[in-house]
């Protein structure tokens, strides 16, 4: 953000914000800008603060420092009540003694809403999350599947401006994940309600977020898109956390291209000194194949021999275990298509040439850090 910009611009601020458990410090100088109708997951390994950030934007759990600002409200050290909110747990968390309509309608009678105007509501709310004929059921009634909608429907009855999911999906088997990310993405969009959403699953958030917040040790480490974070991750955390990742350790040559082994390699553009130690880092899927005998057109293009020694079929495409003396002694992973290994002919034991991308070859201080 600017200097220019003021926080009024975006329906949710966190400035500078810390939260300790006696000595331990659980959020460190949080700040972040959420926009009205944007879809922010939350992603990280356990422990990396994001369920206590959720939880200080609800007020469930206080701040030890910094603000949140909601739609140009300062609601800081406001309770949970007196905040503008629905939330959805991962336990569901819905009313067993009640019927689905009772638990729906939960929130709304505790707003005085009128009998007629409850009633409406819920039958429109059970139409939308696609349950409209289980409303005199109880949970334990329904699937996981069906109580989660159930817990999200509870959640937006009073048509709260913030939605926040606490790893919503982490409790169901992997199809119906799958299927409700889609309903729950779709819902959101149809509503235009401001989400966050905590997850440890990368690909959930790689489905579901406009934004994505990388977290670590309580800071936030990357914020950016789907593709930014995949794709041009800021440092070896956010590149090894998102999806899989070789990491091959090198130094910087002449040129800024990277030594490996024997070799040395053109790649992505970097800000270190010639001489430095680095790790080199490229996405499985980023390595391209090609038959023996292939001559490059340039150096730029990054072509070495190596030998094909395990090989792992995953359904659509194959995992390649890749071996070559002059690489340091490192083994590359690499990912083809089924065309591919098809094409050439690719099988365990046999040469090949592959070919490292210069704008996909990263390089990274081996600290982790940007």
């Amino acid at each position: 953000m600017t200097a220019e910009q003021t926080s009024g611009e975006f329906y949710l601020s966190i400035k500078d914000l810390w939260k300790a458990f006696g000595t331990f410090l659980a959020l460190r100088d949080i700040s972040l800008d959420i926009k009205e109708g944007e879809f922010i997951c939350f992603l990280g390994p356990s422990g990396c603060g994001k369920t206590t950030l959720l939880r200080a934007i609800a007020g469930l759990d206080l701040q030890t420092r910094g603000s949140i600002t909601q739609d140009g409200k300062d609601v800081s050290n406001l309770p949970p009540s007196e905040r503008d909110f629905g939330i959805v747990f991962q336990s569901y968390a819905l009313f067993p003694n009640l019927t689905i309509e009772k638990n729906i309608a939960f929130g709304l009678e505790n707003a005085g809403r009128s009998k007629a105007e409850i009633a409406t509501r819920v039958k429109d709310l059970l139409k939308l999350v696609g349950l409209p004929d289980q409303g005199k059921k109880y949970p334990a009634q329904l699937s996981g599947g069906q109580q989660q909608r159930i817990a999200l429907a509870r959640a937006i009855a009073t048509k709260p401006g913030l939605l926040l999911l606490d790893e919503p999906l982490s409790a169901l088997d992997a199809k119906v994940r799958v299927h409700l990310r889609h309903e729950i993405k779709e819902l959101q969009r149809k509503l235009g309600v401001t989400t966050v959403m905590v997850t440890h699953d990368q690909e959930e958030a790689l489905a579901m977020a406009d934004r994505i917040v990388v977290m670590n040790h309580g800071v936030i480490e990357q914020v950016g898109s789907p593709t930014e974070v995949y794709r041009e991750p800021s440092n070896l955390f956010v590149a090894d956390f998102i999806g899989e990742m070789n990491q091959i350790d090198s130094a910087v040559a002449n040129g800024g291209r990277l030594a490996i082994g024997e070799d040395s390699f053109a790649c992505h553009a970097h800000d270190f000194s010639d001489g430095a130690a680095v790790v080199a880092a490229i996405r499985p899927e980023d390595i391209i194949p090609h038959e023996v005998g292939y001559q490059p057109e340039s150096a730029e293009q990054n072509c070495i021999e190596v030998l094909l020694h395990e090989m792992e079929f995953l359904g659509s495409f194959w995992r390649c275990r890749l071996q070559n003396d002059r690489f340091g002694g490192a083994e590359l992973i690499a990912d083809f298509s089924i065309n591919a290994v098809r094409r050439l002919g690719l099988a365990e034991g046999k040469p090949m040439i592959i070919e490292l991308p210069a704008d996909r070859l990263m390089a990274f201080d081996r600290s982790g850090e940007s």
